[in-house]
């Protein structure tokens, strides 16, 4: 009975051991699968990695994307094949003909866009302006507005940019007409210039590489405060930065402290010399009213379309900075300050400074009740603004307690 009972022992010793040694096998391995999974992880995330860095690629490549890698064709294109279809364009001219050899080169696209409103009267400035720009590879694009376009061929440069006439028409007019995101998706930065603009402390590759590494969706030169117009103190240059993205005023009708948000003293360009990525102008020409062509309430709101927040993604260029000469009036309205009275049906003269600030104020009033009345409209829409204000607070007040 004892000899039973010992093997009986013996044997669940035996299992005892054998199962031990099981778990302690599955111990051993459990560092091993650890490495194996975290190489396994690896592999996934800089598949991921080369991924996103080729559409990327592809992207800039390939500017002209099919329309089947956007949207699928409504019914008016039905009838043709989706991979002839081209959804953008650009502002690159082209030749009329070439050389088998240069078919096949590829074409050399400028990445960043200058558009002007222009008059003949300011054509030594423009001129200045333009040349800069040429140097740092932009696209020009001129907006005239008073119909002189053969005044420009002797430039230098006359032929190499594009020319859109339409007599005693506005900046912005000519900005919804002809810069469509659809057409200036090519370019990464889109600048939006008045004329009498004083360029002799402003390099446009230097503006940029600030611009990029500050992380700028919308962004200005700063103004030289001899500058002859000045709106707003946050366009105003400051000599010991090389940039800012606010103000701080306690004195005056507008007051700017730390804890102001929001325009003027925050987040806030103005509209004599806006800078845009591709992403914020994408916004911006869809805030742009077709029928309100001086565009006053603008700046005001361009925050919004900072693709973040606006007190972090817009900003005012100290290191390269531009003077407002003030010969053009009324921040781009494409009328000459000289050119002040005309007749009208016969009648004596009367100023045309006077009625285009008239009709500015009067489209201004316009702007703010299409904007009152879209936010009372859209009921899922969540201010931008009112949203970080309130998780800044929280943050303070968790801080605090």
């Amino acid at each position: 009975m004892k000899t039973f009972k010992s093997w009986h022992a013996l044997i669940n010793k035996r299992n005892t051991l054998y199962e031990l040694g099981k778990i302690g096998f599955k111990m051993k391995q459990l560092p091993f699968m650890g490495v194996i999974c975290i190489v396994m992880l690896f592999i996934v995330y800089r598949t991921t990695i080369y991924q996103y860095h080729k559409t990327e690629m592809e992207m800039k490549l390939y500017r002209f994307e099919m329309v089947k890698d956007y949207q699928q064709p409504s019914g008016k294109l039905r009838s043709l094949p989706r991979g002839i279809m081209q959804v953008r364009s650009d502002l690159e001219i082209r030749p009329l003909w070439m050389s088998s050899s240069s078919r096949q080169a590829s074409v050399n696209m400028n990445k960043n866009l200058l558009a002007m409103p222009v008059g003949i009267m300011q054509k030594e400035n423009v001129d200045n302006v333009v040349q800069k720009f040429l140097a740092a590879n932009f696209t020009i694009i001129l907006f005239h507005y008073d119909g002189n376009v053969d005044g420009w061929w002797d430039l230098d440069w006359g032929d190499k940019a594009i020319h859109v006439v339409a007599h005693n028409q506005t900046k912005w007019w000519f900005a919804k007409r002809f810069l469509h995101p659809n057409v200036v998706s090519i370019y990464d930065y889109i600048f939006l210039w008045d004329e009498d603009l004083g360029v002799d402390h402003f390099d446009p590759k230097r503006y940029l590489q600030i611009v990029k590494t500050a992380g700028l969706e919308i962004s200005q030169p700063a103004l030289d405060p001899d500058s002859t117009e000045i709106h707003h103190k946050i366009t105003i240059r400051s000599r010991t930065k090389k940039l800012h993205r606010r103000v701080y005023e306690l004195r005056g009708k507008t007051k700017c402290s730390k804890a102001s948000e929001g325009p003027p003293c925050s987040g806030f360009v103005e509209g004599m010399a806006p800078v845009f990525t591709r992403s914020a102008w994408y916004c911006a020409w869809h805030l742009v009213q077709n029928d309100l062509v001086h565009g006053w309430g603008l700046d005001m709101k361009l925050g919004y379309c900072s693709q973040g927040v606006s007190s972090k993604k817009v900003g005012v260029i100290d290191s390269e900075y531009i003077v407002h000469r003030g010969i053009q009036s009324l921040g781009g309205s494409g009328y000459p300050a000289t050119r002040t009275t005309v007749k009208r049906n016969g009648a004596s003269g009367f100023d045309l400074r006077t009625e285009i600030r008239r009709q500015s104020t009067w489209e201004l009033e316009v702007f703010k009740e299409r904007w009152n009345r879209a936010v009372e409209e859209d009921k899922n829409w969540v201010d931008p603004f009112l949203r970080y204000q309130s998780r800044k607070k929280q943050t303070s007040t968790h801080l605090r307690s």
